[in-house]
């Protein structure tokens, strides 16, 4: 059944604010990288097979971007008609031995390249010649295309599975035609007065989200200064299960737990530097959804500046961490999309975006962190044995990272500039160690609270 060519796809705000602040000097993406063994998924050709068979489960693949006149509303998707896999899909063999690292290099280049505009914003680069005869599949998305929630969605529909439900794909459809666009953009105006209330309360939300790490400056550092284009990544990889429970000992979450650890690994690189700070400021979005489906990706996502001391013990520090989270998190999760969003594309319309990131002292890092799947998930017949993120920053934050859950483990990647922060390497051991060190901290006192999961 073929859609109506009246209806106009339109990006959402959060979307249009991921294209228009997209000035580099690394594009907006991000990437995962799945790590096969066993079974036919270990063929290269086997991989790309079965990733042909999957793209028309999610129609966003299939589809680019279309920039209207001025006065027609935002960009909007549209069906590639000259869509060809081949133009999406390459294969490469690992360099030197095949180890782990190497295999991460390749993944970075990957998800540094920019995509071209004229085509879906996506590629999957298949990585042969890995030690043990494994293959990964490293897939890349422009953020545009779908924040973390998404491309979990977007996941979901590319691994072994059920077959795709009816209707998940669809026939190429033209354009929409000017005066359709016209309507729509009218129409969606007269939504956004009609949602007037709604607004100004998730403004209200939105100033509770960004905390008081969202008005005050971040300590200055020399892991703060402009980047350029290159990025290293480094991983550490522990059981989810014991962090877990290390959180709860000490009334916290996961993300409470991995912001101390990780802000304590900056600061260790500080020191070592010569620097010394009480504090440390990580920015963690926050996403307005638990879940989406693969027709619905976009971005719905706020920002939690978190202010994190680095000075004190480890039941003290995970405590005022969680207290301060536990006040940001609001019913109307990442409402701070509505004041964040509008700043950034004023700045990017005025072509001031770059360099007001390059010069901003509110932010000392990121935390991206998802929740995966529970369960071993397989591809083309093979297990996947990790998961792992890869996320880019911009402006003047040398070191970011991004974890994830997946069948009991927690990966997290260490993103680094290494003209920045060359340490890339020893970020990692101490966030490891600083992990581990947590892990075995007993809570305070004998009737310590048992918190969130």
């Amino acid at each position: 059944m073929r859609a109506d060519p009246r209806t106009v796809d339109r990006i959402g705000a959060g979307d249009l604010v991921e294209l228009a602040t997209d000035v580099g000097p690394v594009p907006m993406n991000v990437g995962a990288v799945l790590v096969l063994t066993g079974g036919t998924g270990t063929d290269p050709g086997q991989v790309e097979a079965a990733l042909a068979k999957r793209i028309g489960a999610v129609p966003r693949l299939r589809q680019h971007l279309v920039t209207p006149p001025w006065g027609l509303g935002r960009p909007y998707w549209v069906d590639d008609p000259d869509f060809a896999l081949a133009a999406h899909v390459s294969r490469v063999r690992c360099p030197g031995a095949g180890d782990d690292a190497a295999m991460l290099r390749v993944a970075v280049d990957a998800v540094t390249r920019p995509l071209p505009r004229a085509r879906p914003l996506w590629r999957a680069v298949v990585v042969g010649g890995l030690s043990d005869g494994r293959v990964a599949l490293v897939l890349v998305l422009h953020h545009v295309l779908a924040d973390g929630i998404g491309g979990l969605a977007v996941l979901a529909h590319l691994v072994d599975g059920p077959a795709a439900p009816p209707g998940t794909s669809r026939d190429l459809v033209p354009p929409p035609r000017p005066p359709d666009l016209f309507v729509d953009a009218a129409r969606e105006r007269v939504r956004l007065l009609r949602g007037a209330a709604s607004a100004l309360a998730r403004l209200r939300h939105g100033r509770v989200e960004l905390g008081q790490g969202g008005g005050r400056k971040a300590p200055r550092c020399s892991l703060n200064a402009p980047t350029g284009p290159r990025r290293q990544v480094a991983t550490v990889e522990v059981d989810l299960d014991p962090v877990r429970a290390a959180g709860r000992r000490h009334g916290a979450t996961v993300n409470d737990v991995l912001l101390v650890a990780l802000t304590e690994a900056m600061a260790c690189s500080l020191r070592r530097r010569g620097e010394h700070v009480e504090e440390l400021v990580v920015s963690v979005p926050v996403s307005a959804r638990a879940s989406t489906i693969s027709t619905d990706l976009g971005n719905q996502v706020g920002v939690m500046p978190v202010r994190v001391p680095v000075t004190g013990g480890v039941p003290e520090r995970i405590a005022q961490v969680a207290a301060s989270t536990r006040v940001q998190k609001t019913r109307s999760r990442g409402a701070s999309a509505a004041l964040v969003g509008p700043a950034f594309r004023l700045l990017a319309a005025v072509g001031l975006f770059r360099w007001a990131i390059d010069r901003q002292h509110l932010v000392n890092s990121f935390l991206t962190n998802l929740r995966g799947p529970s369960e071993e998930l397989a591809f083309a017949g093979a297990r996947v044995l990790r998961v792992v993120p890869i996320t880019v920053t911009a402006g003047n934050v040398g070191v970011a990272f991004a974890a994830l859950s997946y069948a009991g483990a927690l990966t997290v990647t260490v993103i680094t500039d290494p003209d920045v922060v060359p340490e890339t390497e020893a970020l990692a051991a101490d966030l490891g160690a600083e992990l581990r060190r947590i892990v075995e901290t007993p809570a305070r006192g004998v009737g310590s609270v048992q918190g969130r999961s």
